[in-house]
């Protein structure tokens, strides 16, 4: 069969939520999918999910209300979004999750005190608004776990964990609950072992979720199928055109969720900045623009090409480890070439990386203002935290010195030799930090004033969980990249997910979801998961104005 009622292209969350929705209804849908493994970047991330109003947040933190929650969307993205989805996302995420929930194996819970990403801005939450999918036993799948995307990299010491364990888990032994979560997570894992479970966790757990709810809907998917373009009848899209020569008729509507352009190197040159691009990507290496090309072939307008879902990370030789809970500990601080401090290290992750390309989220002519870029640290913070997936005291593998990505000297001065910086200017800039550190303020960039800045923090030191001396030799500096979860920037879409042209008129039976689309976040990133929940709602979204029902209001 070559007629479908749906087409829809990519199998990560968004486009399950697309599939399974459009199934629901009554229509017949099939997905395909470039790579030979399905999950997308959604499987490779840690499937969290900030959707706004949602049924686990009204019984776990009733504090909420989806008016704060809308006054925080529009401080933060402010022109960057179009005003009428941050009102759809806000207005039906709730409904979203509740249906795929009653439609998929998903099965959620609060992240408690995962602070939004900007907790100060009005209608920010410091409590947090984000939640991750419970351990998954995948057993479920039968033959499709073979062919489930895998995580990004080895999760630390190789075991399923989830979100709210990594915060303590970071801190090892300095706060009881360190130990608490490791006996959790030991506990977990022997008693799967007992049970001959497949426990998976983070963004693998949310796919093979959504997976259930695909195949319990008789969902065909097609692995290893890569769209080349869009089949339209005059300005309508009818379906698409497929690599091995063959296509797929839409009926009512083709759904675009197949990724960014991750890994499209003259993409990648043309809207980002080096040292950015497919290298430092954590993205699928499938995700290489197709359904945005193929939109804009057609006449499809884009917008935020120039930006991404920015990780900071370390270049190990295996990949970029995203540095997250690493930039806020404390004894540690971020300079660039010239041994400078420039920001507030413990910044979200997309601000963060802005501040290394000098402030700005776009391509300039020039190099990046603040890389190369450092993180400092000693080895105190060596003995007390966890570091890219190495518990505390344990050693650093030499592959990761051999490389360049690690440092190590005996004084401060010795390192920024090494590293090429000049020494008076790291001396005067540690000297400096450690000041602040003792006095618990951080006066020139405001480390550890806001709650987002302590989540990731050692809550035992004092007299600020983020910062801490750096003065016990030997002194480590890693290297700071601007990786990415993903890239921003794709086709313009309205309320119900439809691709519209430059001049704001939709393109009839043409949807983008995800990554695909221009992110209705903007420039920013609103909370843990803000970049899987609109995937999640807009899918939804685009499926019931496929079908025609429930149709979101156009004012």
């Amino acid at each position: 069969m070559n007629e479908f009622d749906v087409v829809v292209v990519g199998s990560g969350a968004g486009g399950m939520a697309a599939a399974i929705t459009a199934a629901a209804d009554g229509l017949s849908v099939v997905i395909v999918e470039k790579a030979q493994q399905w999950g997308g970047s959604t499987a490779r991330s840690g499937g969290g999910v900030w959707i706004p109003g949602n049924d686990i947040l009204i019984q776990q933190a009733p504090a909420d209300d989806l008016e704060s929650a809308r006054k925080y969307l529009r401080a933060i993205v402010a022109d960057d979004a179009d005003s009428g989805r941050i009102d759809a996302f806000i207005d039906r995420g709730g409904e979203a999750m509740r249906f795929l929930t009653d439609h998929s194996g998903l099965d959620l819970e609060w992240v408690r005190g995962y602070c939004d990403y900007h907790p100060e801005q009005p209608g920010g939450r410091a409590a947090g608004r984000s939640c991750e999918p419970k351990p998954f036993d995948a057993r479920v799948l039968g033959a499709d776990l073979a062919t489930l995307q895998p995580f990004y990299t080895r999760t630390p010491m190789n075991v399923v964990v989830q979100q709210s364990d990594y915060r303590w888990l970071s801190t090892g032994f300095r706060h009881w609950r360190g130990p608490a979560r490791m006996f959790r997570v030991a506990g977990r894992t022997a008693l799967a072992r007992i049970r001959r479970q497949r426990l998976v966790g983070l963004g693998s757990a949310l796919a093979a979720s959504l997976m259930v709810g695909v195949r319990q809907a008789g969902i065909p998917v097609m692995l290893g199928t890569a769209i080349t373009e869009l089949s339209t009848n005059g300005d309508v899209v009818t379906g698409v055109e497929l690599s091995d020569g063959t296509s797929l008729a839409a009926r009512r509507g083709v759904v675009l969720a197949c990724g960014g352009f991750d890994h499209n190197p003259a993409l990648r040159a043309r809207h980002h900045r080096a040292p950015a691009g497919p290298s430092l990507s954590l993205g699928a290496s499938t995700n290489t623009g197709d359904g945005i090309l193929a939109a804009e072939k057609i006449g499809a307008a884009t917008d935020l090409m120039d930006d991404a879902w920015w990780a900071p990370s370390i270049p190990l030789p295996k990949g970029p480890w995203f540095a997250l809970a690493e930039r806020s500990l404390p004894r540690s601080v971020i300079v660039n070439g010239q041994g400078r401090r420039f920001m507030n290290e413990s910044l979200p992750y997309v601000e963060a990386t802005h501040q290394m390309f000098g402030g700005a989220h776009g391509k300039s002519s020039g190099p990046a203002e603040n890389l190369p870029a450092w993180l400092i640290f000693d080895q105190t913070y060596r003995d007390r935290y966890m570091f890219a997936g190495k518990p505390a005291r344990a050693p650093l593998p030499r592959s990761w010195f051999a490389n360049g990505a690690l440092t190590t000297a005996d004084t401060v001065e010795e390192l920024a030799t090494t590293l090429g910086i000049p020494p008076a200017n790291l001396i005067q800039t540690m000297s400096r930090f450690n000041a602040a550190a003792r006095k618990g303020v951080d006066d020139e960039f405001g480390r550890g004033i806001s709650a987002y800045d302590h989540y990731y923090g050692d809550v035992t030191n004092k007299p600020n969980p983020s910062l801490g001396e750096i003065s016990k030799p030997p002194f480590y500096a890693a290297q700071m990249v601007p990786a990415d979860l993903g890239t921003k920037g794709g086709i313009v879409t309205d309320a119900n997910a439809r691709a519209l042209r430059s001049n704001g008129e939709p393109i009839a039976g043409l949807y983008a979801v995800g990554n695909t689309s221009a992110a209705v976040m903007g420039h920013t990133y609103a909370g843990p998961g803000a970049t899987i929940g609109p995937a999640l709602v807009f899918g939804y979204l685009a499926a019931r104005h496929i079908a025609g029902t429930n149709l979101v209001i156009q004012e």
